[in-house]
Formats: structure tokens, sequence, C-alpha cells
């Protein structure tokens, strides 16, 4: 009976890595590539539909990172920053969420997993507790500057 269970296990882990290459849109897909990339894809589109793919396939499409955008849409929007565990929830205006993560994964902030973002309300993943403690650092670093550099620009109108 434990064979079975051990089979039984082995077809469904198959079965599962083959319905996630084609979510990702190639039935060849190397999960050796994507695990050194600590499961880290780009999300790009491909004539009408979206595609994941390795970062190392974008070339130039990429932008160098900077805090810059980040700064600025802090700026604009308030950002209230919660915890649960190894996750930041970060809550902004009704239909800001997409516009922050994009803006967390093309800072240099670093150490986190990954963003997901609903309509008003985000959440930043962690590995470890120091990751998060570090990130969480250097966004109230990024988010004083903004808000400071709000401040001083309304007063100087």
């Amino acid at each position: 009976m434990k064979r079975f269970w051990i089979l039984a296990g082995a077809v469904v882990v198959t079965l599962a890595a083959l319905a996630l290459a084609m979510l990702l849109g190639a039935a060849s897909f190397d999960f050796r590539r994507f695990a050194q990339h600590e499961g880290r894809l780009a999300k790009v589109m491909r004539g009408e539909r979206s595609v994941y793919v390795l970062p190392e396939t974008l070339g130039g499409l990429r932008r160098a990172p900077s805090d810059e955008r980040l700064r600025r849409i802090l700026a604009d929007i308030p950002v209230v920053v919660g915890r649960s565990g190894l996750i930041l929830v970060l809550t902004g205006q009704p239909g800001t969420a997409n516009v922050i993560a994009q803006a967390i994964e093309e800072s240099t902030l670093d150490g986190f997993v990954g963003t997901v973002a609903g309509d008003n309300t985000l959440i930043v993943l962690f590995p470890e507790e120091s990751a998060l403690v570090r990130w969480l650092e250097r966004f109230q670093t990024v988010q004083a500057t903004a808000e400071a550099a709000a401040v001083t620009e309304a007063l100087a109108r």
C-alpha cells in the first residue's frame, strides 16, 4: 500500500508540473532555470496575452532599479503598513495597489519573495524575519522622504 501512495504522489507532482508549464505557456519550460532565479518571473505582453518569462530573456526591456518612481507614488498616495507573520500588508487608496506593487518590484528594495496586489491592498511576502525587517526599514525611509518632499512642495506653492 505504501508503494501505491508514493507512486500516486509522484503522478500528482508530475501532473502539477505539467499544468504549471502549460499555464506558463511553454510545454518545454525549464524548471531548473526557474529555480535558479528563485522562482522569479517577469510578466510581459505578447500580442494580446500576457505571459511569464525568465528575467534574462527581457534584455533591454527591464529598467534599472530605482526608488524614484516609488518615491513619487508614495508622495501622492498615503500607504498604511500592517504585518502578519512574514507578510506585510500595504493599504492605499482604491485602485492603487497594482501601481504601488509595480513600483516596489522596480525599486532597489530587495529581500522579498514577491508582491500580490488587489484593488487597494497589496501584500509583500518574505522568506525570513530579518529580510522583512530590513525591507520595512528601507521602505519607511523611502516613504518618509516622499512625504517630506510632498510637504516641501505644498509649502512652496
